[in-house]
């Protein structure tokens, strides 16, 4: 049998409203539930907390400044700490397509947080003379100002994961140079035969793009540790008491254990969302560059007997529902789809970030809904890359050295030597007859055996200088550098 619904009228100033008797929100979270049947997505967990730690502590902050009696303090505070941990997040019911600025969203945690409040102090839902919504919970706040405080508190809390997962992932890539530097293969550029490269310079290379994208990450966030809260509607801090705007900074500082400070300037760090862009922009370059490892490796992986078969990458699942034995690069195919769609978020934080009006940037929700989605989606990305895929490479040694024989590439190395009209005859000799390009280079008397020995000796191929002549001073490894400290 089903159950009756059962609900409780609540008011505001547009009139009365039904209220799921058992849920914790209520007026105004209704309406905008009601209103924005858009996408079906809700609020992220990480968000919801970052919104519970500001209210947290404002409610600390307030009771401090002697605005907000300790009995309701400390039940707001309670009620948030459950939120905080986990708790109520399923009360969190509207659509991140909302209203502008985050209103719904601000209002969604102002009314769970109350009715958990009042029920701790022994009240029912709903009755807001116990503890009010907006004259108590939201404090001395307006949304304009809740909001850019939670993306910047959640922010700088998945930033974490990500610098840790993306540094993991490069070291991975650092411990595979190191693996493959022995390993001499054609390089390509156009995806045409180009000169020789070490496979270990190939996963060198891609551990230190990631090192440089931890980096740029890393030096924006200093900014995004300046919190606007106390700015309220419009940037000047009407109704914010200096005593309460100096403890919930200090007080969120310690929540998150973040060195943040007051943003020196409150209008501008209300108007503007351009820190925001710049993180999605580190989020994008970050992306950008595992969407080009990714199809490095699916070219390289590809075969195993009709591509380039160079490397083999774990196999993690069959690859096809009617192609026996056949074993897709799904790590990969996987990180491409999450680079693409951090890109797509970093262009609509981009258009939201320069539609702001006069005092403030209405388009938060969207902002802070794509941004936590980047910061998510890349950490388990660059996680299950590391850790299911690079992690287990294997090299096809024989297949490159064998392509790199038969490569016109090496020819590069001839130029020095004989220059480059001659060393192009050489190449289409050698593709014309299917000899490599020592063999022709010593059937044409172009050069002493001796010295094309000197020429073609593999790392000599793939050092700085003349091949064979003033390469002695150079080492044949050069990336013993821990990767810790490749980073510049």
């Amino acid at each position: 049998m089903i159950g009756i619904m059962r609900w409780r009228i609540e008011s505001d100033y547009l009139g009365k409203v039904k209220v799921p008797e058992g849920s914790y929100w209520g007026v105004q979270t209704q309406r905008a539930a009601e209103n924005f049947p858009i996408s079906g997505l809700h609020a992220r967990p990480e968000f919801i907390v970052a919104t519970a730690i500001v209210k947290r502590a404002a409610a600390e902050a307030n009771m401090k400044a002697g605005l907000l009696k300790p009995e309701k303090a400390r039940a707001i505070m309670k009620a948030a700490d459950e939120i905080i941990n986990g708790k109520l997040h399923d009360q969190f019911v509207v659509d991140i397509f909302q209203a502008g600025a985050g209103t719904s969203h601000n209002m969604n945690a102002n009314e769970v947080i109350a009715n958990r409040a009042i029920e701790i102090l022994g009240g029912k839902k709903g009755d807001y003379s116990i503890v009010h919504p907006n004259d108590d919970v939201n404090m001395g706040q307006s949304t304009n100002d809740v909001i850019p405080t939670a993306i910047r508190i959640v922010s700088l809390m998945l930033s974490r994961t990500l610098l840790e997962n993306m540094n993991a992932l490069a070291e991975e890539l650092h411990t595979k140079a190191l693996e493959f530097d022995d390993i001499i293969k054609s390089g390509r550029t156009h995806l045409m035969d180009a000169a020789p490269i070490r496979l270990g310079q190939e996963f060198e290379a891609w551990a230190r793009m990631l090192r440089r994208d931890s980096d740029r990450l890393r030096a924006c966030l200093p900014r995004i540790r300046e919190l606007n809260i106390g700015a309220t509607a419009v940037g000047t801090g009407l109704n914010a008491d200096p005593d309460y705007v100096q403890g919930v900074v200090s007080g969120i500082g310690r929540l998150i254990d973040e060195k943040v400070r007051p943003a020196e300037h409150l209008p501008e760090a209300t108007q503007s969302l351009t820190d925001f862009s710049e993180v999605s922009a580190c989020q994008r370059s970050f992306a950008l560059d595992l969407i080009k490892i990714a199809n490095d490796l699916r070219l390289m992986n590809s075969g195993p007997m009709t591509g380039l078969a160079e490397i083999v990458l774990p196999a993690v699942q069959p690859g096809s529902s009617i192609m026996p034995g056949k074993v897709n690069p799904s790590i990969p195919e996987m990180v491409d789809m999450v680079g693409f769609q951090v890109v797509g978020n970093d262009l609509a934080i981009s258009m939201a970030t320069q539609a702001g009006q006069l005092e403030l940037n209405v388009m938060m929700p969207l902002v802070a809904y794509s941004l936590v989605e980047n910061f998510k989606i890349l950490s388990s990305a660059a996680k299950v890359l590391a850790e299911k895929c690079i992690k287990g490479i294997s090299a096809n040694r024989e297949r490159m050295e064998k392509m790199l024989h038969k490569s016109p590439g090496v020819a590069l190395a001839l130029n020095p030597y004989i220059g480059y009209q001659k060393a192009a005859e050489v190449v289409k000799r050698a593709l014309a007859e299917e000899k490599t390009i020592k063999e022709v280079v010593l059937e044409m008397g172009l050069l002493a055996p001796e010295t094309v020995e000197k020429i073609f000796d593999p790392h000599s191929l793939t050092q700085m200088g003349i091949a064979g002549k003033n390469q002695s001073r150079l080492p044949k490894r050069n990336l013993k550098t821990p990767a810790k400290q490749v980073s510049r």
